[in-house]
């Protein structure tokens, strides 16, 4: 079914000549999406998003996309409750919103900051006013704080290898059998796509998503050890 959407989507695209974009894709639909070779641009709101929109058509740009970021901040932040991602999604699941409607929802100074189709920004700020016992106010802005999404600068990290699963084990400090529980349930992702073979090899530029720990970004080996082993740059996105 979520192929033929696709699909359904590049054709309107295609016979229309105008651009047609998806709701906000996870991890699994980006992967779909992926092994069909179908052409798009993603999005998601800011570079290195993990929720995004596909957008189907000649020249789609980002400026296209329909997107929209919206501030949600307690009204009192002295008194507010120390609030979480699950908090804030709890809140405008309570609405009613289908998950397919929000994208990412970036937490910072105990306020959020969610991507969110232009359809149902209004609607969040008519009617999202609490977040667990928390009273909130809703502003559209144009982008979350630089600090909030710029991830941490590059770190150098000693591995015995480029295998995946040597290098998720050392970024998030997992045992082997915490890591090869994650590859066994499929919360492994390479690019977007769902990982076939936690022996892959990592290349320069690939983007690793562990589902409930985060991404990070293979950048290159700068050198050896006197032991043989690795020093690899990962920039780490917290």
């Amino acid at each position: 079914m979520l192929e033929k959407r696709f699909n359904e989507l590049y054709n309107r695209a295609s016979q229309n000549y105008y651009p047609v974009f998806s709701d906000f894709l996870n991890l699994e639909e980006q992967s779909v999406l992926a092994k069909s070779y179908l052409p798009c641009v993603l999005y998601g709101g800011y570079e290195g998003a993990e929720r995004v929109v596909a957008g189907f058509g000649d020249n789609v740009c980002e400026q296209d996309f329909p997107i929209r970021c919206v501030e949600i901040k307690p009204v009192n932040k002295k008194f507010a409750d120390k609030l979480s991602h699950r908090d804030f999604l709890g809140g405008l699941m309570n609405l009613g919103i289908k998950r397919e409607l929000l994208g990412d929802i970036i937490i910072f100074e105990n306020s959020a900051y969610l991507f969110c189709l232009d359809k149902i920004s209004n609607y969040i700020k008519d009617n999202l006013s609490r977040v667990r016992h928390t009273t909130v106010e809703v502003n559209e802005v144009d982008a979350p704080p630089v600090k909030a999404v710029e991830p941490k600068g590059a770190e150098e990290m000693v591995i015995a290898s480029l295998r995946v699963d040597v290098a998720v084990c050392q970024v998030y400090n997992l045992s082997r059998n915490e890591c090869a529980k994650l590859f066994e349930t499929d919360k492994v992702f390479i690019n977007s796509r769902k990982l076939e073979s936690r022996s892959y090899q990592l290349k320069e530029g690939d983007m690793v998503s562990v589902r409930g720990y985060g991404r990070f970004q293979f950048v290159s080996v700068v050198r050896k050890t006197k032991k043989d082993r690795l020093v690899a740059e990962m920039i780490i996105y917290r």
